[in-house]
């Protein structure tokens, strides 16, 4: 009898681990053997596109989502939180006319007013190098109907870990002490002026220029960050380096480049902005939440494939797979996709602000935003007993994952970057999923190069499956989530005790010219 009550008890321990096994191996076998990653990531960059907030291609994808979700019996709908300066980028061509014929390579930076069909001809000059502001007022009628430069043109369109390989020691010091120098002499010439990033272009559209034209270089061959116009009346682009260095070089040369840019856009007035959020109601603990996340929106320079595409696919491709083989989680759980993540965490704020009840009862929330890398880091977010309910639930992830990842406990709040942050100004425990570079931020964060083909989908599968099986574990965890924080460290650059993030409140009306 004793054997047999001792076989009885294994028999009941076992049980439910051996079913925990079998939804394991069932989320990495659909995601290995039935992906819809690739299906997915063609129709929302290369159909859709980029997702600009505001944009028509926004709601689109939105709307995407949501008819993604159903097909896969989900229920999902978008949430408006706000509205944005609704505006959308038509065809664009640059050309240089004089002294020669060539076309140019630019993108007209996000909410640029338009040339028209008919476009715009003007010569292209540079801010020259005058003493002080009064000179600069002087001179500032000369750009009348002419398009005015106002970004230094680099020595060199070779990134440095080029240079580290092929130059000599003494031609890459020689070089970076050139840009060093270069950099140095274009602020003091733009300090002088009395104008800023912002406030220059509006100075210059005001004196009549044709237009601006700029080169923000990511430090990579042929890529550049695109971000948003500051002018309202006249087009502002962006060149890439080889072209906008020609030019350059052309004007200091005196032979008095011309263009003609055709840059069509539309105004389209006030526009309602949204979340998509998607819901597999919870069976046991249906008012207790686990949420998958990622913001939703992108800039519009390429299409948005890492930043953030690959996060939007990840969350998408967990709660299929969820779907189907965990269909009647213990706890509820969400996926959201949030809007305007690029100017400020908007989305996020939102949702946090009209949803208290959730975020009071929020067992956990796993953000991915930084490319399309296998993850890499968790923290614990300065949550103090956060080592041991991800520790329990990351150990039953594959080893093959978890081989690469690095825990950090209970590490420090983040303050912003991305989404996870307004949970965790909240007081609620979200975490980062945070992923190897590959290259991200020189070249596909903001960039013109963030599109489909720097995906790394094995990758990005691996990540499908972690997020899976963390939202499967903290279901099943019987334990709520502590949410008692540690005592921070000092900052070692003030020199003072580190406090917990404040909430910060969303933009719930944006980007037009008068609230910049």
């Amino acid at each position: 009898m004793k054997k047999l009550y001792t076989l009885l008890l294994l028999i009941i321990f076992w049980i439910p681990v051996l079913a925990q096994d079998a939804v394991v191996e069932s989320i990495v076998q659909e995601a290995n053997e039935n992906s819809q990653l690739e299906r997915l990531a063609h129709e929302m960059l290369d159909v859709i596109g980029p997702r600009l907030v505001g944009t028509p291609e926004m709601k689109q994808a939105h709307d995407w989502a949501v008819a993604q979700y159903g097909k896969w019996g989900i229920s999902a709908e978008n949430e408006q939180w706000g509205t944005w300066r609704g505006w959308q980028r038509g065809i664009t061509h640059i050309d240089m006319v004089s002294p020669r014929r060539a076309s140019l390579t630019g993108t007209m930076l996000a909410w640029s007013p338009s040339t028209g069909k008919k476009g715009v001809t003007g010569e292209v000059v540079i801010i020259p190098d005058l003493p002080d502001s009064a000179a600069y007022a002087n001179w500032l009628p000369n750009v009348k109907g002419k398009f005015v430069m106002i970004s230094m043109n680099q020595p060199t369109g070779r990134p440095d870990y080029n240079w580290e390989e092929f130059a000599t020691e003494e031609s890459f010091t020689k070089m970076k002490e050139e840009r060093e120098s270069a950099e140095a002499n274009w602020r003091s010439r733009t300090d002088k002026m009395g104008y800023d990033r912002r406030s220059l272009p509006k100075a210059l559209e005001k004196a009549g220029a044709a237009g601006i034209l700029m080169s923000n270089w990511s430090r990579g061959f042929g890529v550049n960050k695109i971000f948003g116009a500051y002018t309202e009346k006249i087009p502002t682009l962006d060149l890439e380096l080889e072209d906008y260095g020609m030019l350059y070089r052309m004007v200091e040369y005196g032979d008095k480049p011309s263009i003609h840019v055709l840059a069509e856009s539309e105004d389209l007035g006030e526009m309602p902005t949204f979340n998509t959020i998607a819901t597999i109601p919870g069976s046991e603990k249906p008012n207790e939440y686990i949420i998958l996340s990622a913001h939703f929106d992108s800039w519009d320079g390429g299409t948005g494939a890492t930043d953030n595409g690959t996060g939007t696919l990840v969350m998408m491709e967990a709660m299929r797979i969820l779907k189907k083989v965990y269909p009647n989680p213990k706890r509820t759980i969400i996926a959201g996709h949030w809007g305007s993540e690029e100017q400020g965490l908007n989305g996020s704020r939102s949702y946090v602000e009209d949803h208290p009840e959730i975020v009071e009862n929020l067992q956990a929330l796993f953000n991915q935003d930084n490319g399309t890398g296998r993850v890499v880091n968790i923290s614990g977010q300065g949550y103090l007993h956060a080592y041991e309910y991800l520790g329990r639930w990351l150990s039953a992830v594959p080893r093959d994952i978890t081989r690469h990842i690095e825990t950090n406990f209970p590490g420090v709040p983040g303050g912003g970057g991305s989404d996870y942050a307004s949970f965790v100004a909240a007081g609620a425990p979200a975490f980062s999923l945070s992923s190897l570079s590959w290259s991200y931020w020189n070249y596909t964060w903001h960039t013109n190069r963030d599109t489909y083909d720097k995906i790394v989908f094995d990758d990005v599968r691996n990540n499908a499956i972690l997020t899976a099986i963390l939202a499967y574990m903290a279901s099943e965890d019987p334990e709520r989530t502590s949410r008692e924080k540690s005592v921070l460290p000092v900052n070692p650059r003030t020199g003072e005790q580190r406090e917990w993030p404040s909430a910060r409140k969303a933009t719930r009306r944006g980007g037009f010219p008068d609230e910049d």
